[in-house]
């Protein structure tokens, strides 16, 4: 699996991290979502790894993690792009928008 982040993405990333410990992390979060595979794609600030996770390769220096048993809901190659003009990341594959209002949520509080 791998993971291009764009330019933007990353100035993005860079300025909602700066001066915060923890790890990003890809998700398919089925919170309210009624089932384990009605789920969307989310993306965590995480304050620690619980183990089951692995490491995604990017072409950035930057480290994303995803829990293992969840790979099978992501394509094998993704984009993590930036919108400016709806303010939020966006997660797309070769294929389609994986979640086009991809949304980082700090969960290290």
């Amino acid at each position: 699996m791998q993971i291009d982040i764009s330019e933007g993405a990353e100035q993005k990333l860079a300025e909602r991290t700066t001066g915060k410990d923890g790890y990003l992390k890809l998700v398919y979060d089925i919170e309210g979502c009624g089932c384990a595979v009605n789920g969307v794609p989310a993306l965590w600030l995480v304050k620690e790894l619980v183990g089951d996770e692995a490491e995604v390769e990017t072409a950035n220096q930057r480290s994303i993690y995803i829990e293992k048993d969840q790979q099978v809901f992501f394509a094998e190659k993704m984009t993590l792009d930036f919108s400016v003009k709806a303010n939020c990341f966006q997660l797309k594959s070769p294929n389609e928008y994986l979640n086009p209002r991809l949304s980082l949520v700090d969960k290290t509080k």
